[in-house]
C-alpha cells in the first residue's frame, strides 16, 4: 500500500475528515476506507472531560473521540453494556420529545443491572446530562462514530428506535457491520419504511391505505399523480419532520416541486399518496414484546390530516370518533405489530374518511408524541419498551391492558415563529414546531384551553374575532361564530365571509380584503382591536393577503387559528371558560384517579 496515502489518511483523520468524506474524495466507498484505516491502525481514542475539573474525582465524565495519538481514557468494566442512540443536533422540525425516550430507557436499564451508554451530539438535552447514563459520549449519528463505540465498549447491543428517525435509519448498516440491534429487527423496519413492501403486508392483513405509488423521476411522478387523482400528498422517502413534504393539486404545481424541492433518483423514490381531504388524522402509540401489543393511547387530531402530526394539536381520548371505529383502529394497530413482530415501541399513523379507517404510515420506533401518551397514562411506555427490548414480557412488567383515563389530555405544539418575523405562520405536512405543551382537565373546552395558555396563546373572553374562510369552510364558520357572538364576543369579517354570516342572521362587520383597498383587518389590528383570527387559505390573491395578516398576529401576540378544527376547539374552549372557573391539579393527582 503507497505509504504516501496512508499518511495522507492519518493527516484527513486528525483533521477531522469523516469516512464518508474521504471515500467521496477517492471515489471509493465508505466501508473501503474503514477498513484501510483498521488494516493501518489509525483508530479513535477516546478523551475525558472532567466534569469536576481535577478537584477530585469525577464519578460521570464524558468522551469524545479523537485521533491525535492521545492516550484513550475512556473506562472499561465487565458489566453487559447496551449503548443508547440520541436523536442528534435540535432543530426546527424535531424537539426534544425524544431526549424523553432516551433519558427514561437508560433509567430503566440502571434499574435492572445493564451499563448504559448513551451516544449524542446535542448537549442541551437531559440525556446528555452528567448522572443520566453510565457512560457518555459526545459523538455524531454516523455510522463511522456510533460503530467505534461500541467495538470499543464490546457492547451487548445497540437501542435505536428511541432516538427517531436519526438513528433509525443507521440501523441497517449498523447490523450489516455486526451490531446487536435490540428489539424490533432490522428485517421489519425496513419492511415498514420500504412503501411496496410495506402496501404488500398491508394487503396481506386486508387494511386499507390511501392510492399510492414512488417515482424516481419527473415523468413517473406526473404519471402517479394522474393514476392517483389530485391533490397529492409528496415527499421524499427516509424524512424526519416532514421535510420537503407538500400537498400538490395541480400538475403544474409538481413539476416545480420535482424540479426544485427534491432530487429524485432510484436511491431516493418520491413518495406519492392520494391526499384525503377534510379527513379526521389519528395517531396511535402501542408497545408490544412479540406476543402481546398493548395500545399506549389513542390520539385524535384537532387539525385535520394535511397538517403535520408534530404540529398538530390532538386529544386523549378522542373527543368524536365512534366506538366501532376505535376498535377498527384497535384492531388494525395490533394485527400490524404482531405481523412486523415489533419489539419495543410503534406508531401508526390512520386517517378516517367518510367513517372509512386508512393506514396511513407506520414507525417501527417510539413517536414523538409517546412523553405525551405516557404523561397522559401514568406509565413510562420507553422504560417499559427499554426492558422488552432485552428480553422481559409485558406480562412481567405487569402492562398488559390498555388505560383509559377518566380525563381529556390535549398536546399542543409551540413554534419558533416569533424568533422569525415575517414569516409565515400557515401550518402544513412539513412540521415547524419546536415543542408541546399539555392541557388536562375533565371537560375537553377547558383541557383546550389550558393547552393553548399554556402554549402562549391563551383565547379570549372579550372583543373582537376577525373571520375570513374559504368557500367551503363559510357552513361551519357560520356555527363558529354563532357560538363565538353567544358568549360575549364580537364579529368582523371580509365581504365574502360576512355576506355568509349576515345571511345566517348573525351580525358582523364587513371589512374590505387588503387587496381591495381601506379600512381592513390590519387597520383592526394596529388599533388593538383585534383579540382573535380564524382564516383559512383559498386562492392566490388570499393567499397574499392572509401571509400580511399571519405576519401582523404574530408580531402583535394575536392568537391565529387556520383550521376550522381548531376554530371548533377554541369556540369551545370560550364558551367552558365563560360558565366554569379554573381548577388546577398536579399530574400526581391525575394519576391517582386512573391508579398509577
Amino acid at each position: 500500500m503507497n505509504e504516501n496515502k496512508i499518511a495522507l489518511l492519518k493527516q484527513a483523520k486528525l483533521l477531522g475528515f469523516s469516512d464518508r468524506q474521504i471515500a467521496d474524495l477517492w471515489n471509493t466507498t465508505e466501508r473501503a476506507v474503514a477498513e484501510l484505516r483498521r488494516q493501518n491502525g489509525i483508530l479513535p481514542a477516546y478523551r475525558l472531560v472532567d466534569t469536576c475539573a481535577a478537584e477530585f474525582s469525577a464519578v460521570t465524565p464524558y468522551y469524545y473521540s479523537s485521533y491525535d495519538n492521545c492516550l484513550d481514557e475512556s473506562p472499561k468494566s465487565d458489566r453487559k453494556k447496551i449503548m443508547i442512540l440520541g436523536s442528534g443536533p435540535n432543530r426546527i422540525g424535531q424537539g426534544i420529545e425524544f431526549d424523553y425516550c432516551c433519558v427514561h430507557a437508560a433509567f430503566a436499564l440502571r434499574e435492572i443491572g445493564y451499563e448504559s451508554i448513551m451516544v449524542n451530539s446535542n448537549p442541551e438535552t437531559v440525556s446528555t446530562d452528567y448522572d443520566t447514563s453510565d457512560q457518555l459520549y459526545f459523538e455524531p449519528l454516523t455510522l463511522e462514530d456510533v460503530y467505534h463505540i461500541y467495538e470499543r465498549q464490546q457492547c451487548y447491543g445497540v437501542i435505536v428506535q428511541l432516538g427517531g428517525q436519526t438513528p433509525l435509519n443507521l440501523a441497517s448498516a449498523l447490523h450489516e457491520a455486526g451490531a446487536n440491534i435490540l428489539g424490533t429487527s432490522v428485517e421489519s423496519i425496513e419492511i415498514a419504511e420500504d412503501r411496496k413492501r410495506f402496501s404488500q403486508l398491508l394487503s396481506e392483513l386486508g387494511l386499507r391505505q390511501p392510492p399510492n405509488a414512488t417515482a424516481t423521476s419527473e415523468t413517473e411522478a406526473l404519471l402517479a399523480a394522474e393514476k392517483i387523482g389530485y391533490p397529492v400528498l409528496v415527499r421524499p422517502s427516509f424524512v424526519l419532520g416532514g421535510r420537503a413534504m407538500q400537498i400538490v393539486y395541480t400538475p403544474e404545481e409538481l413539476r416545480y416541486y420535482i424540479r426544485n424541492a427534491v432530487d429524485a433518483s432510484p436511491d431516493r423514490p418520491v413518495l406519492v399518496d392520494r391526499f384525503l381531504d377534510d379527513a379526521i388524522e389519528v395517531d396511535v402509540d402501542c408497545i408490544a414484546d412479540g406476543r402481546i401489543v398493548v395500545i399506549g393511547g389513542i390520539m385524535q387530531h384537532i387539525e385535520q390530516a394535511g397538517i403535520h402530526s408534530g404540529d398538530s394539536a390532538c386529544v386523549i381520548p378522542p373527543y368524536s370518533l365512534s366506538e366501532s371505529i376505535l376498535e377498527e383502529i384497535r384492531s388494525a394497530t395490533k394485527a400490524i405489530a404482531l405481523r412486523l413482530r415489533v419489539c419495543g415501541l410503534m406508531n401508526v399513523q390512520f386517517a378516517v374518511k367518510d367513517e372509512i379507517v386508512y393506514v396511513l404510515e407506520v414507525n417501527p420506533r417510539a413517536s414523538r408524541t409517546v412523553p405525551f401518551v405516557s404523561k397522559t397514562i401514568g406509565v413510562s411506555l420507553p422504560r417499559l419498551a427499554a426492558k422488552v427490548m432485552v428480553g422481559k414480557s409485558l406480562e412481567e412488567l405487569g402492562f398488559t391492558q390498555e388505560i383509559f383515563p377518566p380525563y381529556f389530555s390535549i398536546k399542543e405544539a409551540v413554534f419558533p415563529f416569533n424568533r422569525f418575523p415575517g414569516v409565515d405562520t400557515l401550518l402544513g405536512p412539513e412540521m415547524k414546531s419546536t415543542g408541546e405543551v399539555m392541557g388536562i382537565d375533565k371537560n375537553f373546552g377547558i383541557a383546550y384551553a389550558k393547552s393553548q395558555m399554556a402554549a402562549g396563546a391563551p383565547l379570549p373572553l372579550q372583543g373582537k374575532v376577525f373571520i375570513s374562510v374559504r368557500n367551503r369552510d363559510k357552513p361551519a364558520a357560520i356555527k363558529i361564530a354563532s357560538q363565538l357572538l353567544a358568549n360575549g364576543l364580537e364579529l368582523c369579517a371580509t365581504t365574502g365571509t360576512a355576506k355568509a354570516l349576515l345571511s345566517a342572521g348573525i351580525p358582523c362587520v364587513s371589512l374590505l380584503k387588503i387587496s381591495q383597498g381601506r379600512p381592513n383587518v390590519l387597520d383592526l389590528i394596529l388599533n388593538g382591536e383585534i383579540k382573535l383570527i380564524i382564516c383559512t387559505q383559498e386562492g392566490a390573491i388570499a393567499r397574499q393577503d392572509e401571509r400580511h395578516i399571519r405576519a401582523l398576529a404574530l408580531e402583535y401576540k394575536i392568537p391565529i387559528i387556520t383550521t376550522m378544527p381548531a376554530a371548533a376547539a377554541a369556540a369551545l374552549g370560550i364558551q367552558e371558560l365563560k360558565k366554569h372557573n379554573l381548577e388546577f391539579k398536579s399530574l400526581q393527582e391525575y394519576h391517582a384517579e386512573i391508579g398509577n
